[in-house]
C-alpha cells in the first residue's frame, strides 16, 4: 500500500511538472478586439481632410495571453451595458462631460468578443489603460476585480481629490476600489521582458504605450493615443488638445528610437485603414 501511494504521488508530481512545462512553452498570444469606428475631425490633429486617407478613426482594445496570466489593454468607447449587438452595426451618439458630441458605430461588444475566445472578465489578471480618455475606458468597470496597473499621476487625474464637479463619468468609477499596482517608468508586467508598459507621456500626464514581444510576429507597440492618424507621424503634426505637446513630441522621439533598436512594429490604435487589415479575435497574433 505504501509503495502504491508513493507511486501515485510521483505520478501526480510528474503530471503537474509536465503540465507546467507545457504551459511555459505556450506562445504569447495577442488578440485584437474591435471597438468600432469613431467619427473624427483631422483638424484636431493639425491635419487637413485631404492629408488623411480617412477622417474616421478605429477604436480598439487588446487581450494579451501569457503563460503567467492575461492583460487587457484598453476597454473601448461604448459600454456594453448601454447597447445590445444585432445583425447590423449600430450607431451610438454620445455627449461627453465637456458637452462635445461624438459618434461611434460598432458591431460587437467587448465582453462578447472575449467570450468568443473563451474568456470572461473574471479571467483577466491585469487591466491597463493607455490613458483615461472616454474612448479607452468605457468598459473598465467590468474589470474592477482584475489588478489595475496604472501610473499614480494618471489615477489622480481619474479620481481627483476633492472630486471634480460635475463628477467624473461612471465608466471607470469601480476602479477606485480595485486592487491596484502603481507603476513607474517602464513596467515589465510578467517579469520576462515580453509585455512592457512604457511611459509615453504628453497626451495625458500618465499616458502609456504597450510593447509585446511575440515569437512569430516579432515586437509590437500598441500606441494608445501617442498618434491618432498615421499622417501625424509622417507629417510631424501634434494634436491641439494634448496635455503637454512638447512632452508628446519627446515621447514620440523616444519611441522612434525604441522601434529602431528593437525592430518592432508600431500599431497606431486609431489608424482605421491599418486596423481593418489586422486579424480580429478569435484569430490572434503569436
Amino acid at each position: 500500500m505504501v509503495r502504491q501511494a508513493l507511486f501515485a504521488l510521483v505520478t501526480v508530481a510528474a503530471t503537474l511538472l509536465q503540465a507546467g512545462a507545457q504551459a511555459a512553452e505556450q506562445p504569447i498570444r495577442l488578440y485584437v478586439l474591435d471597438g468600432g469606428v469613431l467619427e473624427s475631425d483631422p483638424a484636431r490633429y493639425r491635419l487637413k481632410p485631404d492629408e488623411v486617407q480617412t477622417s474616421q478613426l478605429s477604436v480598439a482594445a487588446f487581450l494579451i495571453v501569457h503563460p503567467k496570466g492575461t492583460l487587457l489593454w484598453d476597454t473601448g468607447a461604448i459600454s456594453d451595458e448601454t447597447w445590445t449587438p444585432g445583425k447590423r452595426p449600430q450607431a451610438r451618439h454620445l455627449v461627453l462631460s465637456n458637452n462635445a458630441d461624438r459618434d461611434v458605430t460598432l458591431a460587437k461588444s467587448l465582453t462578447g468578443q472575449l467570450k468568443e475566445i473563451g474568456y470572461a472578465p473574471k479571467d483577466i489578471t491585469y487591466l491597463a489603460l493607455s490613458h483615461y480618455h472616454w474612448d479607452h475606458v468605457a468598459n473598465a468597470n467590468a474589470f474592477a476585480k482584475s489588478t489595475w496597473l496604472v501610473r499614480k499621476i494618471e489615477r489622480d487625474g481619474m479620481f481627483p481629490q476633492p472630486a471634480a464637479e460635475p463628477p467624473q463619468p461612471s465608466n471607470f468609477a469601480s476602479l477606485l476600489n480595485a486592487k491596484t499596482t502603481l507603476i513607474t517608468d517602464d513596467y515589465d508586467v510578467f517579469g520576462d521582458g515580453t509585455v512592457v508598459i512604457k511611459s509615453a507621456v504628453g497626451h495625458t500626464p500618465g499616458h502609456s504605450v504597450l510593447y509585446v514581444k511575440l515569437a512569430t510576429t516579432g515586437g509590437v507597440v500598441l500606441a494608445g493615443d501617442l498618434y491618432h492618424y498615421p499622417e501625424e507621424r509622417t507629417l510631424n503634426r501634434l494634436p491641439t488638445a494634448d496635455f503637454d505637446q512638447a512632452q508628446t513630441g519627446r515621447s514620440r522621439e523616444v519611441l522612434d528610437g525604441f522601434l529602431k533598436q528593437t525592430g518592432s512594429h508600431l500599431w497606431i490604435q486609431h489608424d482605421l485603414v491599418a486596423h481593418r487589415k489586422l486579424k480580429k479575435a478569435p484569430a490572434y497574433y503569436d
